[in-house]
């Protein structure tokens, strides 16, 4: 929980800025056309970026091994090159966003909807090299035990995300209202921001001294890059994969008009700021599992990996009530609009029941990568979320003629698959682990 509330504080706090962007886009005088766009856009943004935030990721179970080892100049040395890596995919992700366009016609996105996506798509892609580089030095942090800049980060982005939006948005301070654009550009100024921040943290506290990660200046070095890319692309196609399933249903609702999309949009938006919670816990069992097996303890790995579990239980029950007992509280925060207040209400009640899946699959995720165990997590993700998820959702959305709520019932069946199927994978491995351990040590001596 040390560990934990640190990421949990900072990624709610990251998370509400999404939160803030659609509250202030309800307000603007063309709202739906608005959310619709900040929903299409952002949901080519999550795609994308969920893929190299998991290929990233890989530098947080190293990091935290080499730590439980003791070796924390190697763990500095693998930050050098994970900065490389960073760089890198920065290239593809930002050329994807100023390339939205044919993504969005292919997706069939309607056509009233397409040119606000294409600006706001557009505008985050200048936060594109950034946002790789400050998920680079969090997940350093993270891994070396030390979760606090990922708190200052969000408390930073939220502090400076609502006046920017004002301004950009609405078009104060003598310049002109940019509405979704507006939007987009200061999200890029604050992830540039909180770059800087993080940056000056890990520079300049004590806590990172020994792993001198800004000591010297290494050149790329494809030994330790592609040991990093075993561990981090598997990742980052899982996750990729498992935002498939959210993204695809988004830009699959788009289809259905702006309406469906909007509400969609605050039910979903809702959903995923709950989802920080679980998702906080998730990155301290990483590196619990990972400082216990780097320290060769792996009972106390599994051990962490469990009590994970047991607390995304708890968290999970606090968010599934919410979304029970109060769903036209939580629309309201939104927006008044009845038309689209109805199906968001209808929509939360999906998202209670998908509580529980989602809260364990990814924190049996989480143990997995503290156990640097990513390729068959990845070919899970695939099935549960892709296979399973994704082609119930259509199939109950447009042959069904379910509409929205057909795709949500797909996001439960493909969480609940993903959360039997990894928590069993964890289990497996685990005891795995132990079993090689006990065989390796040395026999007790005999008393007497």
């Amino acid at each position: 929980m040390q560990l934990a509330m640190p990421v949990v504080i900072g990624m709610v706090a990251s998370f509400s800025m999404n939160f803030v962007d659609t509250v202030m886009a309800g307000r603007l005088p063309d709202k739906e056309i608005a959310l619709a766009g900040i929903a299409t856009g952002g949901a080519i943004w999550s795609a994308v970026l969920m893929f190299m935030l998991g290929v990233l990721m890989a530098l947080q179970p190293v990091v935290a091994q080499l730590d439980g080892a003791g070796d924390r100049a190697a763990g500095g040395a693998a930050g050098r090159q994970g900065m490389w890596i960073a760089l890198a995919v920065s290239v593809p992700f930002a050329f994807i966003l100023l390339s939205s366009g044919p993504l969005l016609e292919l997706m069939s996105v309607g056509d009233d909807i397409v040119p606000t996506a294409i600006s706001y798509t557009g505008a985050l892609s200048w936060g594109a090299p950034a946002i790789c580089l400050l998920l680079m030095l969090r997940f350093f942090s993270e891994g070396s035990g030390y979760t606090r800049p990922t708190m200052y980060m969000g408390l930073l982005g939220i502090a400076l995300n609502v006046p920017l939006n004002y301004i950009l948005m609405f078009g104060k301070l003598g310049l002109p209202a940019m509405g979704a654009q507006g939007c987009g550009i200061a999200t890029s100024i604050v992830i540039w921001s909180q770059l800087l921040m993080t940056f000056l943290i890990i520079r300049l506290h004590g806590h990172f001294k020994e792993f001198e990660l800004f000591s010297r200046w290494d050149w790329p070095q494809w030994k330790p890059i592609s040991k990093l890319l075993r561990v981090g692309l598997p990742i980052g196609t899982g996750i990729f994969v498992e935002g498939s399933l959210f993204v695809g249903a988004a830009l699959l609702i788009a289809r259905l008009g702006a309406l469906p999309a909007s509400a969609h949009l605050i039910a979903i938006n809702f959903s995923a700021l709950m989802f920080m919670i679980p998702l906080g816990v998730a990155s301290a069992v990483t590196t619990r599992v990972g400082n216990a097996l780097g320290r060769g303890e792996p009972d106390a790995a599994r051990y962490a990996g469990l009590i994970g579990v047991a607390i995304v239980l708890f968290t999970q029950t606090i968010s599934a009530s919410i979304m029970l007992l109060a769903p036209q509280f939580v629309v309201r925060i939104y927006t008044d609009d009845a038309a689209i207040t109805a199906i968001a209400v209808s929509l939360l009640f999906y998202s209670a029941i998908f509580q529980y899946a989602d809260g364990i699959q990814i924190c049996a995720a989480g143990a997995l990568r503290g156990l640097k165990d990513t390729l068959v997590p990845m070919f899970i993700n695939i099935f549960s979320f892709f296979l399973i998820g994704l082609s119930v959702g259509y199939y109950l959305t447009f042959n069904q003629a379910m509409g929205p709520a057909g795709m949500w019932i797909g996001m439960i069946v493909g969480l609940s698959f993903g959360a039997v199927l990894l928590m069993s994978r964890f289990l497996f491995k685990s005891s795995q682990l132990i079993r090689t351990a006990d065989s390796k040590a040395p026999p007790a001596p005999i008393s007497g």
